[in-house]
């Protein structure tokens, strides 16, 4: 039977509070462990430092988040059915991402904070509303936006880099240098502008979500006011300042070695991935750790396979697996365990 959100004790305008404050550290975890990814490249070749890469990632998540809703409306109105579920849902699904990148980032490994909240938010619903509570839609893009994460990443970070390696094969490496390090600070904006308007939409989504079910007007009252965006963009770019430089190391110099070209590429495929995904592609939610990833593997694959650490990289695709199954069950227990106190 469909759980009636207006018998829940949990909705209540003190739990609304206790929801954002979690969604908000949602949001301070992704742009502290996630937003790292965005500008990884760009401090490992050493064309910016980490102070001056940290600030320029922290202005463009903003300008990103405030880009547009339409991730923000696939996360929020698409993936669970509102008019079933009560606030603590919301509050579970995001801690259940909390604590799962915590640890991860403490291990250095890029987890994908996109999947995290999907995977915690679908456990926390079944939990109190069962499995009919899923929305299939929303699920469809999720999938979507993994496979072209994936592959889009990869094959286009191989592309790109083949193109440009034809394009410069005459010139000396200090001229490469010298023309793609000025060209990778255009590019790590880029990419730091794609990270704010896929992932930064996504906690938007869940705080505009609270307000239409804490004011019972379910997946119809669903609206994302001006004051959402800002509030969660902002914490997003403070919280990009505090860095991440554990994941860094692990995406920028541990899994391949990295030329300012060769961040050039990677960070322009897949900034334009997730542009496209989030503006042109009916608010696809794309994980900017598997994109940047996948076209850094795809950029280092380009002067040989043997090029990338593929040892390195299966531990990023290991943790990224075992994200989602994670994320579920803790939203599940953090749900469940909410549900019968209330």
């Amino acid at each position: 039977m469909p759980f009636a959100p207006e018998a829940s004790m949990t909705d209540t305008f003190a739990f609304l509070v206790i929801t954002f404050i979690i969604v908000l550290g949602f949001e301070a975890v992704n742009g502290w462990t996630d937003a790292p990814n965005a500008i990884a490249t760009v401090v490992s070749t050493r064309v910016l430092a980490p102070a001056a890469a940290v600030a320029m990632a922290a202005f463009f998540n903003l300008v990103g988040a405030l880009s547009g809703t339409a991730v923000a409306t696939t996360i929020g109105k698409e993936i669970i059915n509102l008019d079933v579920v009560p606030l603590e849902v919301l509050a579970a699904g995001a801690l259940s991402v909390i604590i799962w990148s915590t640890f991860a980032w403490y291990f250095g490994l890029p987890t994908s904070e996109s999947h995290g909240l999907v995977a915690g938010l679908a456990g926390a619903a079944m939990a109190v509303a069962g499995a009919d509570v899923l929305l299939l839609d929303g699920w469809i893009k999720v999938l979507i936006g993994v496979i072209l994460a994936v592959t889009v990443g990869f094959g286009g970070g191989l592309i790109v880099m083949n193109l440009l390696l034809l394009a410069i094969q005459k010139l000396s490496p200090s001229a490469v240098r010298r023309i793609f390090s000025p060209l990778q600070m255009f590019s790590a904006a880029f990419m730091a502008w794609g990270h704010g308007t896929a992932d930064g939409q996504k906690s938007i989504g869940v705080l505009a979500a609270a307000i239409a079910i804490y004011e019972g007007k379910g997946t119809e009252g669903f609206a994302v006011p001006l004051w959402i965006i800002l509030l969660a963009a902002t914490t997003m770019a403070v919280s990009t300042a505090l860095g991440g430089w554990r994941i860094i190391r692990t995406l920028g110099m541990r899994l391949t070695h990295l030329e300012p070209v060769h961040g050039f590429a990677a960070e322009a495929t897949a900034a334009s991935t997730l542009g496209v995904a989030s503006h042109f592609g009916f608010g696809i939610p794309l994980s900017t750790t598997h994109t940047i990833g996948s076209a850094i593997m795809g950029v280092g694959a380009s002067k040989r396979l043997s090029a990338v650490r593929w040892g390195i990289g299966y531990n990023i695709v290991g943790a990224w697996i075992l994200t989602f199954p994670i994320c579920f069950g803790l939203g599940w227990l953090i749900a469940s365990i909410v549900h019968l106190a209330a």
